[in-house]
């Protein structure tokens, strides 16, 4: 009878390569490693939040190759040879994006945990509409969950980041 314990078996890895926020990186992941916590766990971006990890609260919200995704659902090997964003990429030298701004003025957080979620949603709802509708905002930000606010002050964040950007550069929709 050997007392030897069996050898483990390495896990597989895969190399993968992408730009996040900016910066191109490579690095080796397991197949199974979820893009929140390559994000979180290997790239140390903190705004990237984990809350529910079934796709529901948008508190892992990022961009991939322009559009956003829950990063929970989505393993990191989809993300090779992508541009993944984040919000930490949205302040420019210290100085906070407009939308960053506005949630800040409006007093559009408490704890905080959603709150970056719902910046890169504001983000990606006024690319797509620059002068947002009630309903537009509504909609446009139904896909994360706040459990502190009550919503009222995130909804006047994004009118006030919609006006405040109206003309800095943002094109509206052909």
């Amino acid at each position: 009878m050997s007392t030897d314990a069996p050898e483990q078996s390495e896990r597989p890895t895969q190399e993968i390569s992408l730009t996040l926020n900016g910066e191109s990186i490579t690095a080796e992941v397991e197949p199974r490693l979820k893009l929140s916590d390559f994000l979180r766990n290997h790239q140390h971006i903190r705004g990237v939040r984990v809350g529910c990890e079934h796709g529901v609260c948008g508190a892992c919200t990022a961009t991939l190759d322009g559009r956003n995704v829950k990063s929970c659902l989505v393993y990191a090997v989809q993300a090779d040879g992508s541009e993944v964003e984040t919000v930490e990429s949205l302040a420019d030298d210290g100085e906070l994006h407009p939308i960053q701004e506005a949630f800040h003025e409006e007093h559009a957080l408490q704890c905080g945990f959603c709150t970056s979620g719902f910046v890169m949603a504001t983000r990606e709802l006024l690319d797509e509409h620059p002068d947002p509708t009630d309903e537009e905002i509504r909609t446009g930000l139904a896909d994360n969950i706040c459990r502190c606010t009550g919503y009222h002050n995130i909804y006047d964040a994004v009118r006030r980041a919609a006006d405040e950007m109206e003309g800095a550069g943002t094109e509206a929709d052909d």
